[in-house]
């Protein structure tokens, strides 16, 4: 008992299932024996994509954060809808499945469920224009469409109880962009999303609004195969997803990939959307050449230029401030910029400058928070960011934080607190809408340039598994 006592839990586990030689054991023993985790999940800005030749998603993070602590090798294997990832796990194809998958009983009674690491809403969305559901009795006699196998299947089955006319269409899809797209295109009238997919892909879909919420809080979880040994996987998960709660690594990876900024207004990203096809073609390769000089993301780099000047290497400011970039002259002679008009020599400049500013940052703030605070520079100036910075420090807050400071910059105007800063009065609310439109079009970007999984075969490179995909968003109307 002494030695099986000292062995670790996962070698106790092994040992263990070849002592019951249960029918499912080798799954957990190859995962001890080859270290490798598989994972089962779908393609969805949300859940799991590929940004150019690297994986991302914020159900995949979290996973590959998991596995990394445990020294695991994360292998990935997709499902097109949710019905195929449901069976695929119940046939013990993977260890686990993280999908953004609602907790709920039916699941809960075929697999076992990790802790809930997050909680958000079901949305009725329609396209603006047309007529709007103010209640769950209005959603009656009209075209919903919901997710196949998703939770809102059941939600919409208890309501029908009480609203027997409700009816609704299931899609088969991986994601929930399929049923934005419909909606959009106006061959269905309304569709259930859940609010933090609504929240993040709405900008690509930007004639959709929400039209309801659903009484009813759901959380998201982990899914494990019923084998032998889930149970204690079970555990190290949530032992896991405590530690990274207490910590506040995840929150900051909710923060990193669902962010806590007010998105620009519904008509200038319908203006930009157009830019990209009609202006974007034109500068992309200008930009993605001095972005990798200065090794910024292009897509931030372009995201810029279009906040300064759409993309106009003419355009003039109301005070008079010129080019791509808008660099001011002062600036421009600090930074050798001959030709403000030179789109080249502005973008250069002014990435330039966003390189300085975040070198001018105190240390110890850390990105994504260090990059959100540069372009507030960029906009506002250094001196008047690190007065909202001591105005946060001064409310207890913490300075070393964007939502802290941002939160403070609008404050620079208020005549009652901008004569007690170093720097005095300032546009902070500009510099907030600055940075929360940069943040808004980048992310745009981001999701425009998702690769394909639906138009193309899945790839089979010695450096993805036969069942990694990419996935391209469906062209928004």
């Amino acid at each position: 008992m002494q030695a099986i006592a000292a062995l670790s839990l996962p070698i106790y586990l092994c040992l263990a299932l070849v002592l019951t030689g249960c029918s499912d054991q080798s799954l957990y023993q190859r995962l001890e024996r080859d270290g490798e985790l598989i994972l089962l999940t779908r393609n969805s800005p949300t859940t799991y994509y590929f940004d150019g030749d690297e994986a991302t998603g914020f159900d995949y993070d979290l996973i590959k954060g998991y596995a990394d602590s445990r020294n695991y090798t994360l292998r990935v294997k997709a499902a097109f809808t949710l019905e195929e990832l449901i069976t695929r796990l119940a046939k013990g194809e993977a260890h686990l499945a993280a999908a953004g998958l609602t907790v709920t009983p039916e699941r809960s009674a075929r697999f076992l469920a990790s802790d809930p690491y997050l909680t958000q809403k079901p949305l009725v969305v329609y396209k603006s224009g047309q007529r709007r559901p103010r209640d769950v009795s209005e959603l009656a006699n009209r075209d919903l469409v919901v997710l196949a196998g998703s939770s809102h299947t059941e939600t919409l089955l208890n309501l029908q109880k009480q609203h027997p006319q409700l009816a609704w269409r299931e899609i088969r899809a991986a994601d929930t962009l399929e049923l934005m797209q419909l909606v959009t295109t106006g061959k269905a009238e309304l569709a259930i999303i859940d609010s933090v997919e609504f929240r993040m892909q709405q900008q690509l879909y930007p004639r959709l609004v929400a039209a309801l919420e659903l009484d009813k809080q759901e959380v998201m979880a982990w899914y494990l195969h019923p084998a032998e040994g889930a149970d204690a996987m079970q555990a190290d998960l949530n032992a896991y997803l405590s530690e990274i709660e207490a910590s506040g690594d995840l929150q900051k990876l909710k923060d990193r990939h669902f962010g806590t900024l007010d998105f620009a207004s519904r008509l200038s990203t319908f203006t930009f959307r157009r830019k990209l096809q009609t202006d974007l073609p034109r500068w992309q390769s200008l930009i993605e050449e001095v972005a990798d000089e200065y090794q910024l993301d292009w897509r931030l780099l372009a995201a810029i230029a279009y906040q300064e000047s759409h993309w106009d290497p003419e355009a003039r400011s109301p005070t008079g401030v010129r080019g791509f970039m808008m660099i001011t002259q002062v600036t421009a002679e600090e930074l050798g910029v001959d030709d403000v008009l030179d789109p080249h020599q502005s973008l250069r400049g002014g990435a330039r400058f966003l390189k300085d500013l975040q070198r001018r940052l105190p240390p110890d703030i850390e990105d994504p928070h260090r990059l959100w605070m540069a372009l507030a520079a960029y906009n506002i100036g250094m001196g008047h960011l690190e007065d909202a910075r001591i105005l946060a420090e001064r409310k207890g807050m913490d300075p070393h934080l964007w939502p802290d400071v941002r939160a403070q910059l609008p404050f620079l105007q208020n005549p009652d607190v901008y004569p007690t800063t170093r720097f005095g009065f300032a546009r902070g609310q500009e510099a907030v809408t600055y940075v929360d439109n940069i943040r808004q079009y980048h992310s745009i970007l981001q999701l425009q340039s998702v690769p394909d999984s639906r138009l193309q075969p899945p790839v089979d490179t010695n450096a993805l598994s036969r069942d990694q995909t990419r996935l391209q968003l469906p062209k928004a109307l």
